[in-house]
């Protein structure tokens, strides 16, 4: 099992990536709000989506998210670390991704 402060920083790790990918590609048109559940830590972080960056990382939930990713700590940061494929883990239900259905495509093209 993964700690609070390694998804923290794996979390981190995400938004300097979303970062790098916005100065290359340029401004994606996507400003939502985000929460990241980890249920075996019992524990949760915010964060906000805007324009290809995730921003404003937070510990604690945001029930009014509109995107809400409930995941283990170790799919977690598989997932975050480019070891779990999106795709599969929501088929296999090692996460789960509340969404509207766009906002599923346009998660895809940030990862």
């Amino acid at each position: 099992m993964a700690t609070v402060d390694e998804c923290r920083d794996a979390l981190h790790a995400l938004a300097a990536k979303l970062d790098r990918n916005a100065e290359t590609q340029g401004k994606l048109d996507f400003d939502r709000t985000l929460a990241c559940r980890v249920p075996d830590l019992g524990t949760a972080f915010h964060a906000r989506l805007t324009g290809g960056r995730l921003v404003d990382i937070t510990d604690g939930d945001d029930p009014k998210a509109k995107i809400a990713l409930t995941a283990d700590s170790d799919n977690l940061l598989a997932l975050l670390n480019g070891r779990l494929d999106v795709t599969r883990a929501i088929a296999s239900r090692q996460i789960q991704v509340k969404a509207n259905p766009f906002d599923l495509l346009k998660l895809r093209k940030l990862l």
